[in-house]
């Protein structure tokens, strides 16, 4: 059996550290600003209008500001950072099927198949605009048929739009194009290929495979095959570090609402034991639905940080409530704890500490011995 046409998007937040600096400070919108150090460091980031001067990503700071001495230097707010990247993440994982978190500003999504249910470039288009309305980031994607075409067509789309490469098109596409459009190909490859007489990508295209082994090695076969858009890289899936989930794909869709909340508990259990024996507290919940459209919704909540099973599955259950549409076939069913911690300072998490941390100890060492499902609550079964 042939397998499917291969749909990947690439998204990326443009200019994402410069962004986050601009959203804090309003003030420096449309100035030209760099994350980074001022005298000894290099460039982290720079904005659009700094670019103009000629500054890039990785050049030394005494050389942007010899380019542009009324550069301003953003301090750099690390925590911020990562609050936009996982709300963005979050965006992401509630309804993409397969995706990948390739760096801080950067994810891969893998929506092969999904052309069954809907219209993949409508779908990424308006991922792309809830991204942009919730965070107020800029964001550019590509659409194509593998990873690689996808990531140039972002590059291609920036600032802030969008480009699908159809499928057949890849070679065309990428021909006129300089050779180290091409991802990997640094300035020591990009010299040796000028010294060959190749400025193209469609140059590349043209010449011998083996003319290129022989010369390049390896390397040469890779960018013969990537000159005409061929690329087999996987989406692999992303599993964020500071969490645990657990999710079941029912083999038959499910309405039976018993049924569910039973489930439902039986997950809690499942991740809340795990957070104990890595004696970890969480402070927020999440619960994941997925249709048999494949359409796929989460909704989370903050809570008291807490590894106690009778204080997450109310929470897991409300949210449950608020976000299924009720009656509607449900194919898969998930929990995810994160905003993990094992801060001492956290861990005062019960009414009656000592008798409670003590009751779970006891069910936690049964478990232990004859197997994590050998206790549980009734409302499970």
């Amino acid at each position: 059996m042939k397998a499917p046409q291969r749909i990947i998007a690439h998204f990326d937040l443009d200019s994402f550290f410069v962004s986050v600096e601009i959203l804090n400070n309003p003030s420096l919108k449309d100035k030209p600003v760099i994350v980074g150090g001022r005298e000894r460091g290099v460039v982290a980031a720079c904005s659009y209008a700094a670019r103009k001067f000629g500054i890039h990503s990785g050049m030394p700071s005494k050389k942007a500001f010899q380019l542009c001495p009324h550069l301003i230097v953003a301090n750099g707010s690390r925590g911020e950072y990562s609050r936009y990247s996982r709300w963005v993440t979050q965006i992401i994982a509630a309804k993409a099927p397969l995706f990948e978190k390739a760096s801080v500003d950067e994810f891969y999504i893998d929506l092969t198949g999904m052309e069954k249910f809907f219209n993949p470039l409508q779908w990424t288009i308006d991922l792309r605009q809830e991204i942009i309305n919730e965070t107020q980031l800029p964001i550019s994607f590509g659409l194509a048929s593998n990873k690689m075409m996808a990531k140039i067509a972002t590059d291609e789309a920036k600032p802030n739009g969008y480009l699908q490469v159809p499928f057949g098109m890849e070679k065309e596409f990428l021909a006129p194009m300089p050779v180290n459009k091409i991802p990997g190909v640094g300035d020591h490859t990009y010299e040796s290929l000028k010294s060959m007489g190749i400025y193209t990508i469609k140059d590349i295209s043209e010449r011998k495979i083996e003319e290129l082994e022989e010369r390049l090695g390896k390397w040469g076969v890779d960018l013969w095959h990537k000159s005409h858009g061929i690329h087999n890289g996987e989406v692999s899936q992303y599993h964020e570090a500071k969490s645990v989930s657990t999710e079941n794909t029912f083999d038959e869709n499910k309405t039976d609402v018993d049924f569910l909340m039973s489930e439902l508990v039986r997950m809690v259990e499942r991740i809340a034991y795990e957070l104990r024996q890595d004696e970890k507290v969480a402070g927020c919940v999440a619960v994941k639905i997925r249709y048999p459209d494949f359409e796929t919704t989460s909704r989370q909540t903050t809570i008291p940080y807490t590894c106690a099973d009778d204080e997450i599955i109310p929470v897991a259950k409300e949210l449950f409530k608020k976000l299924w549409k009720k009656g509607s076939p449900i194919r898969l069913l998930g929990v995810r704890l994160s905003e993990l911690t094992n801060d001492a300072v956290q861990t005062n998490l019960f009414d009656d500490v000592e008798r409670k941390t003590d009751l779970y100890k006891a069910i936690d060492n049964v478990k232990g011995r004859f197997g994590k499902a050998s206790v549980k609550r009734a409302s499970s079964n």
